[in-house]
């Protein structure tokens, strides 16, 4: 039996993974979670599935939760270094990295540190500090598991063949809620637009990313990293339908591809369970019914956000950990109603262009260039809002 490490758990991947772990409680067991405020949900899962400890990063809500749970024999924890004690866990084989934004990259590389395998479900830490995280696998013997269902894909689409063999990566997108939209039509999206993903179930951030195609920008820049692969032979293809779910082209011409439904427990437990594939309950692909697939360039200028995660990609150093940084401000205020849909790219390039980037050599260079990304991309934010 599989112990099992969630940060993250209150979240769309967390949930998806625990639905997983209820179905197979013979192969896995949850010994910790996490979560950054939801007290109250964190109660029901602990209730629920028993783990010895969890941690939430908000003290307050950690206080409420153990309040309520006095009952229980657990063990809670609160703020970031209660979360990283959770990751580092003797007992857990397996860290499931799932919270949202640059508050995973600490507990992600305690848990690199710790010497527990890694399944990463969150973008940032990969972006902030993609070489010292791959470099910390590398000392502690930790392998790295994607769980993103594009990055997934092509770790699926490389087993069995090549590293050099391989002539381009490329990762799909839906396009998002928004793709049929002008650019102007764009400037009055509301946020209760911008969150009708089409094909995908998600949470409020990573739903926005989509809608600007940001998270293709944090994508390739995440590729570049789990994949060892430059950043010239990583490319974006929209495909609406979201079926292909990422290709790899070799250079002999062939081109491997992942298809499924979009359902994120498929990702979720090949990185589980790897290499042994997990008897899910999803409906079988019909390509037959589905009849059309789609692809369609992607589009630059209504769409600035993937070019300026290219941009951050070949400045190097810092300048990812700022692009992160500055597009959680920017989103966080457009889910607010501060600022306007356009507006997100806006704040993104005018933060990265007032940076100077310069090498990410320890956690502490990462997290400063987010620090000073998220005090500029605020300035931005109050200066739009009035």
């Amino acid at each position: 039996m599989k112990q099992i490490v969630i940060l993250g758990s209150t979240g769309s991947i967390g949930t998806n993974t625990l639905d997983i772990v209820a179905k197979f409680p013979e192969e896995f067991r949850i010994v910790g979670l996490t979560a950054a405020t939801k007290d109250e949900k964190l109660e029901e899962q602990l209730r629920m599935f028993k783990p010895q400890i969890v941690a939430l990063a908000d003290h307050a809500a950690a206080a409420r939760l153990r309040a309520r749970c006095k009952d229980l024999p657990v063990e809670i924890l609160s703020g970031l270094e209660g979360v990283a004690q959770v990751a580092r866990l003797p007992e857990a084989a397996l860290v499931i990295s799932a919270i949202v934004g640059g508050a995973g990259l600490v507990p992600t590389l305690a848990a690199i540190r710790a010497r527990k395998q890694v399944a990463l479900a969150n973008k940032e830490p990969m972006v902030m500090a993609g070489h010292l995280m791959q470099e910390e696998a590398r000392r502690h013997g930790v392998r790295i598991f994607p769980v993103d269902s594009e990055h997934s894909a092509i770790f699926q689409s490389m087993e069995g063949h090549r590293r050099e063999d391989i002539r381009r990566l490329i990762l799909t997108a839906s396009g998002g809620p928004l793709w049929e939209l002008s650019r102007e039509q764009m400037r009055d999206v509301k946020p209760a637009q911008a969150l009708q993903h089409p094909n995908w179930k998600m949470g409020s951030k990573i739903t926005i990313d989509s809608a600007t195609l940001m998270n293709k920008g944090l994508e390739i820049i995440e590729a570049r990293w789990l994949f060892d692969i430059p950043p010239s032979q990583i490319e974006v293809l929209v495909h609406r339908e979201s079926i292909i779910h990422s290709l790899v082209e070799y250079k002999d011409g062939s081109v491997i591809a992942q298809l499924g439904l979009p359902d994120m427990r498929t990702p979720i437990s090949y990185a589980m369970q790897y290499p042994a594939r997990v008897p899910l309950d999803t409906p079988p692909l019909d390509l037959a019914s589905i009849g059309t697939l789609t692809f369609y360039q992607p589009d630059h200028e209504r769409f600035p956000c993937l070019g300026l995660g290219y941009q951050a990609l070949r400045t190097g150093g810092t300048s990812p950990a700022v692009l992160n940084a500055a597009n959680e401000i920017a989103v966080a205020a457009y889910l607010q109603e501060g600022i306007g849909f356009l507006d997100i790219a806006d704040v993104i390039r005018t933060t990265t262009e007032a940076h100077t980037a310069s090498e990410v050599s320890t956690v502490e260079d990462a997290l400063e260039a987010d620090r000073w990304a998220r005090e500029k991309a605020e300035e931005l934010v109050h200066a739009l809002a009035r």
